[in-house]
């Protein structure tokens, strides 16, 4: 994969600082929705790219370079900071595992997965998952970052999940694998990284979220609760993409995808919320409100993205909300 074009120049001063060129001065900060500023994503996610594949046209040696990484700190403020003030919550004395299903049950979202089982074209269905591919093709390498943080229970219920997401060591039932085949059914190019240079801000947004908690240690818990958040909410939803796409006429085979993590993560949903999360609350105690901080980000991100391709398709049956309440659009069954 080669560096994407720039969108603006924070996401300009990223590339010449990673090309060696010169780099005049950009300015972080100002936007008050920095998930659906399209310069700053990109900026951020460019960065974060060379702690997984990086690219083809940057010196490797770019990952570890103190002005990229100075860079990318500034441009993590304003985002991260968008990020405490929308998505913290104050926890409880109840186990960690009732707090995220309390945490997930609280909100409603914007009917996504029905929306897509039901009325979606297949135009639609490609759209969405051509932006879905930005994370997809790398689905469960951010939080495989956590892995060498944990000890114990909460160390053997992640490598119990990742396992699963790597396809239990045969390369075809790799779940990017399987999105792939999913791909292909709906015409799309299936090269890794290939869409991002068209994909909406909030897109990025998804994917963000996940390597800002990977790169930075301080932020593992806040990336194993995003990770509960991801598998206690994907049952439901998948079965009904699944559904949606056989619909629109997929085979058993490029539905597979959806319909391998009904069963999946109906399982992966347990070890997550118990095994996972609540081992690791039970040794580190205050890290509890991370733990919730970062499932709420999954939820509130995923939202917007629900949001905005219900909006793109006029398929929002209200307008957008406001930010305060955005916890109402969650994307569910």
């Amino acid at each position: 994969m080669r560096l994407p074009p720039e969108r603006g120049p924070l996401s300009a001063r990223m590339v010449n600082l990673l090309r060696g060129s010169a780099t005049p001065s950009a300015h972080a900060g100002g936007s008050d929705r920095p998930y659906a500023d399209a310069d700053l994503q990109l900026a951020l996610w460019i960065a974060y790219e060379l702690h997984y594949r990086g690219f083809e046209d940057v010196d490797p040696d770019r990952q570890w370079d103190p002005r990229v990484i100075a860079y990318r700190t500034t441009l993590e403020r304003p985002w991260v900071a968008w990020l405490e003030a929308n998505c913290r919550v104050v926890p409880g004395e109840r186990p960690v595992a009732e707090q995220l299903r309390a945490l997930i049950g609280s909100t409603d979202g914007p009917r996504f997965a029905p929306y897509l089982r039901r009325h979606a074209t297949k135009d639609q269905f490609r759209e969405f998952v051509l932006n879905r591919s930005v994370y997809q093709l790398k689905e469960a390498d951010p939080h495989s970052f956590a892995l060498p943080r944990l000890d114990g229970a909460a160390k053997a219920a992640l490598v119990e999940i990742e396992a699963d997401e790597y396809g239990g060591g045969r390369p075809e039932r790799m779940h990017s694998e399987l999105f792939r085949t999913t791909m292909r059914w709906l015409a799309l190019d299936d090269t890794y990284g290939h869409y991002v240079p068209v994909v909406p801000a909030v897109t990025l947004a998804l994917s963000n979220v996940m390597s800002l908690f990977a790169i930075h240690s301080r932020w593992t818990p806040a990336l194993l609760g995003h990770l509960a958040a991801f598998e206690m909410t994907s049952t439901l939803p998948n079965r009904q993409y699944a559904t949606g796409a056989i619909r629109l006429g997929a085979s058993e085979e490029a539905a597979r995808y959806f319909t391998e993590h009904v069963e999946a993560d109906a399982v992966h949903e347990q070890i997550a919320a118990h095994d996972l999360c609540g081992s690791y609350v039970r040794q580190h105690p205050d890290a509890l409100g991370d733990v919730l901080f970062g499932a709420r980000c999954a939820l509130m991100v995923d939202d917007l993205f629900a949001e905005h391709l219900l909006t793109s398709w006029d398929a929002l049956p209200s307008p957008p909300v406001d930010q305060s309440t955005t916890s109402r659009y969650r994307a569910r069954s």
